[in-house]
């Protein structure tokens, strides 16, 4: 018995150009590639800030957040510099645990680099840790660059 001749569909034609195959992945789910920029983003800040917190079990209360850029009216205290991180204070009315934020477009354009990228990640979570905790960033993560 053999199958009747069916012709193919549009879609499936349109699909199959060439006779090369059906269109598929460039690149596997499971390589690192797979990955979008704003996913390698938050999964650094979430390793340096797991590395924050292995080192300064004070902060395991704190909540590590990434938005994208910054609010349009900087803080009193900001001026006009553009802030590339921030901390947030715990509200115990409310029930508001300690936040530091970290904005990754004003990080992405002050970095040269994947690894220049890295080290600015962990010096504004350093920095804002140490806000959070009276220390100097250098007392919360040992580190971190020193002043030359």
């Amino acid at each position: 018995m053999t199958l009747p001749d069916i012709p193919p569909r549009w879609g499936a034609r349109r699909r199959d150009r060439h006779g090369r195959g059906l269109r598929g992945p460039v690149i596997a789910p499971n390589l690192p590639a797979w990955r979008t920029r704003r996913e390698r983003f938050d999964r650094l800040v979430a390793e340096s800030a797991a590395h924050l917190v292995r080192i300064n079990p004070r902060l395991r209360s704190v909540e590590f957040a990434v938005e994208e850029i910054p609010p349009s009216e900087p803080s009193a205290w900001e001026g006009h510099a553009i802030a590339v991180g921030r901390y947030f204070p715990a509200d115990r009315a409310s029930g508001v645990a300690a936040r530091i934020v970290v904005y990754r477009r004003p990080l992405l354009t002050r970095a040269q680099d994947a690894a220049d990228l890295a080290e600015l990640v962990r010096m504004v979570l350093a920095e804002q840790a140490a806000q959070m905790l009276g220390l100097r960033p250098d007392e919360v993560d040992p580190d971190y660059p020193e002043d030359d």
